[in-house]
């Protein structure tokens, strides 16, 4: 007897092959944040104080972050919530001459310049260049540092100093910013601080810890940059 011939059953196409994952380029890395830019959200920041967007106390946090802010990403959360906030993080052009002296790149990358005193005395004065980081130690010593009549050729100054039974001071002109942070053992840490009226001023950060030991760091009255250049361009012209 014939049988109908029944279709013969196709097999399931195979599902597709996943695609292969392509390789994922590695991140690129955080843009560094140059002087420029930093002085740029200062600017922003010393706006809302003057505003009242942010209290005296918020402002030298934020003030205190910039300058230890290393990337544009890590100055952006900084002013995230105040106006202007984008153009403070794009990267600026470098700028060629800054307010006090002439700006120096090698200098601002330059050797940490050292000042030790055990059992001794040892200071750093006078009308010369400083360097961006200045490390002094005293042991049984005293270390002073006279910024007073120095040439600024970078925006923020760095001096880290320790005290073992010893003393480290340091002045300031009274238009330059000064900061510190610093504590000890049976000692004392003191840093006058101050926000110089010119936002294009030096910043003095004084980094310290004493053991029996002092460590100050305070502007002198009387004593301005700006005084020193105008003396400097009166000498010039009268030759």
């Amino acid at each position: 007897m014939d049988l109908e011939k029944k279709p013969q059953k196709q097999p399931d196409p195979a599902p597709p092959r996943p695609a292969a994952p392509r390789p994922t380029a590695p991140a690129a890395p955080a843009m560094r944040a140059s002087d420029a830019d930093r002085d740029r959200v200062a600017d922003i920041l010393r706006e809302a104080l003057a505003e009242g967007r942010l209290d005296a106390e918020e402002h030298g946090e934020r003030i205190d972050a910039v300058y230890r802010a290393k990337t544009l990403g890590e100055l952006e959360p900084i002013v995230r919530d105040l106006p202007a906030a984008a153009s403070a993080t794009a990267p600026a052009a470098p700028r060629a001459d800054v307010a006090y002296g002439t700006y120096d790149p090698a200098g601002a990358a330059g050797e940490e310049e050292k000042l030790v005193a055990v059992f001794s005395s040892t200071s750093l004065r006078g009308r010369r260049r400083i360097g961006p980081r200045t490390a002094a130690f005293a042991l049984f010593g005293n270390i002073e540092i006279d910024l007073t009549e120095t040439t600024f050729t970078q925006r923020l100054t760095t001096i880290n100093a320790t005290s073992i039974f010893g003393n480290v001071e340091v002045t300031v002109p009274e238009n330059v910013s000064l900061r510190g942070t610093g504590g000890g053992v049976f000692s004392n840490f003191e840093v006058d601080t101050q926000e110089a009226d010119d936002p294009e001023a030096p910043v003095v950060v004084v980094n310290g810890y004493s053991v029996f030991g002092n460590v100050e760091a305070r502007p002198r009255r009387g004593k301005r940059i700006a005084d020193l250049l105008h003396d400097k361009l009166r000498k010039h012209l009268e030759r």
